[in-house]
């Protein structure tokens, strides 16, 4: 079961969406958790979170709190039958102001909150636990109090000239060629590329592809026909699409659909 709160309006701009969910499948479920143009916070409640890169099995670790920078490659969860807990999609912005780094800090990573300058404190993962018989409604309420006055301290901002090219690539939904971009900015490629992935950790290249394989995903859960999915979304044709699902998920267009774990993890938005 899975149940969203409305992000607070002092957070707009900061977290793109917080949601809990409480889960129980098979315990040999192994879900694939793809990328998405946002960093992740999880808070997870019953049981650690087991988690690995999909190509990088020796990385696999328990993590009751941690963070994920912007990433394309999937990640292995084996949920042991229960997955219980709350998950964070954070901006760039939310990153430095809630994290306390920016988001190239985690890019490419899972970092545990305990190495992170303003991560979620170890005291408040146990009162969020223990507020199980009061309600989703009583934790989110705890969090968003915390998130509030984290934010109310940061000072740390994405550099104006960045925050405008990531604008920039979020609204069009990586429709956008780099050129193009660079020119809006009013910079060389080179410069472009350079300031870009240090702020953010990936290219905007990279950025771009994962925009587009969000909107395939939400076509695709929208019951869009494989082919009329690739075209929408951008792909040069199905056998494109097909390929960075491959790339990106871990799994196959039909395998990711039909996946017994569709868990938040899996909606970049």
């Amino acid at each position: 079961m899975q149940h969203d709160r409305r992000v607070h309006p002092a957070l707009a701009g900061l977290v793109h969406r917080m949601s809990g969910y409480d889960l129980r499948l098979d315990p040999r479920a192994v879900h694939h958790g793809v990328p998405g143009p946002s960093a992740t916070v999880i808070i997870s409640f019953d049981e650690p979170l087991d988690v690995t890169w999909c190509d990088q099995p020796d990385a696999r670790s328990r993590q009751w709190l941690l963070a994920s920078g912007l990433h394309t490659r999937p990640a292995l969860i084996r949920t042991h039958g229960v997955q219980h807990g709350i998950q964070l999609d954070l901006t760039p912005a939310g990153c430095r102001a809630l994290l306390g780094v920016p988001a190239a800090a985690i890019a490419r990573g899972l970092v545990a909150h305990a190495d992170l300058p303003t991560g979620i404190p170890h005291d408040l993962h146990e009162r969020l636990a223990g507020l199980d018989r009061w309600g989703w409604d009583a934790r989110f309420a705890l969090l968003e109090e915390h998130l509030l006055q984290v934010a109310a301290r940061q000072r740390s901002v994405v550099p104006d000239d960045l925050a405008h090219a990531w604008r920039l690539l979020d609204r069009r939904g990586g429709r956008v060629t780099m050129s193009g971009l660079a020119s809006e900015v009013g910079w060389s490629r080179r410069h472009l590329v350079t300031r870009f992935t240090g702020e953010f950790g990936l290219p905007p290249q990279e950025v771009r592809q994962l925009h587009r394989f969000g909107a395939a995903m939400r076509l695709a859960r929208a019951g869009q026909p494989w082919v009329e999915v690739a075209a929408r979304a951008g792909y040069a044709d199905q056998a494109h699409l097909s390929r960075e699902f491959r790339a990106l998920a871990g799994q196959t267009p039909t395998q990711w659909r039909s996946e017994v774990f569709p868990i938040v993890q899996d909606d970049p938005a």
